[in-house]
This record gives structure tokens, C-alpha cells and sequence, in this order.
């Protein structure tokens, strides 16, 4: 299967030089859109992870018995973009202080995650976390460009990706298909960079 947009597969086997990030920010469809626009990002798909359920469908996800989220699957070259800087675009691109919701969208399946393929990307990613805290409570204490939401403690859930299941095709590239489909992401306002 092609991606809608760029015609690159969104199914393994991928090229040599890539590598994948598993990202959970809420509704799936404005983070793949987010992705897929970025230069060195390969390719991007929908799915279900961190959950139960085997071969879980979208209605069966949103009924929250799953335990899965929904993420976006990256496929990215390292060579153009590495896997910090991916990070980096995750913490600012969403509020991962709002446990099982971002904005308007309530449940477990809309929580923020990071699913790891490697030890590696899992250190990366619990050191961006601790990081990223550290500006959050520097930014609220100071009271300045924080969003009008209150910030606090960040609730990502971070853990080695045990299995990504695809979502069903309607849901690939769904704001590319879909003009008038409308899927909010909104972050805190704090930068993530050093």
C-alpha cells in the first residue's frame, strides 16, 4: 500500500537507510499530517499500540477497552533527520501533561505515547521526557509563554513497541483525502530545544 500523498510505501519492507518512530498525540490524523510534511521523513501511517487486543478496529479502539492508542507510525531517514529532532517536534506539537486527552478528545486511546524500536531510541526518548519537564515547570514557575492551559506533570507513557497495528485504509493520510477533515493539535508553547 502507497501513501496518499508522497506514493511511498507505508508497508514494510522499507528502505535500508530508514529507521521508525511510534508517536501517540491524540486523534492520529493531524500528527501523520504533521509528519509526513517534515524533510527527511519518509513515509507515515495510522495505526493502534501499547494495548491488548490483537487485529483491534477503530470502533473497537474508541470503546477504550483496548488499551491501545491511536499513534503515527514515521519512517524517517536518520541521515536527514535524526530521531532527537523527532522527538523534540513531539513534545511541542501536543500537550503531554493532560493524561487520557488532548484538547477536545477524551480516552485512553487518545493519550500521549512514545513506543521505542530500540534501546536507544527508549533512552533518547526518557532523557527528551526529563528534559522537556524541566522547561515545563521552569516555563509555568516563570509564568511566561505558557499556553492558557494549566501544564503540570507530563503523562507520556514511554515503552519498547511491542506490536503496531494498522489502521484501517480510510484512516491513511485522512486530512490529505478528506479537505474538509479537521483533527487539532495544539502544544504548549515551550520550545523542547536546548
Amino acid at each position: 500500500m502507497n501513501h496518499y500523498v508522497n506514493q511511498n510505501s507505508i508497508e514494510a519492507p522499507f528502505p535500508e537507510d530508514t529507521e521508525q518512530a511510534i508517536f501517540g498525540m491524540g486523534c492520529f490524523w493531524g500528527p501523520e499530517r504533521h509528519f509526513w510534511k517534515i524533510p527527511g521523513v519518509y513515509s507515515t501511517a495510522v495505526g493502534y499500540a501499547g494495548g491488548h487486543t490483537k487485529n483491534p478496529n477503530y470502533e473497537e479502539v474508541c470503546d477504550g477497552n483496548t488499551g491501545h492508542a491511536e499513534v503515527v507510525m514515521i519512517i524517517f531517514r536518520p541521515k536527514e533527520i535524526k530521531y532527537q529532532e523527532l522527538l523534540d517536534i513531539f513534545w511541542e506539537s501536543h500537550n503531554p501533561t493532560h493524561g487520557m486527552r488532548q484538547r477536545s478528545d477524551v480516552g485512553t486511546q487518545y493519550r500521549s505515547t512514545i513506543y521505542t524500536s530500540s534501546d536507544d531510541q527508549l533512552n533518547l526518548a526518557e532523557k527528551s521526557l526529563n528534559h522537556y519537564q524541566i522547561k515545563l515547570t521552569d516555563a509555568e514557575n516563570k509564568k511566561s509563554n505558557v499556553s492558557s492551559e494549566i501544564l503540570g506533570k507530563i503523562t507520556t507513557e514511554i515503552k519498547m513497541l511491542d506490536k503496531f497495528y494498522y489502521a484501517e485504509i480510510y484512516h491513511q493520510q485522512y486530512l490529505a483525502k478528506n479537505v474538509n477533515g479537521y483533527c487539532a493539535m495544539k502544544g504548549t508553547g515551550i520550545s523542547c530545544s536546548i
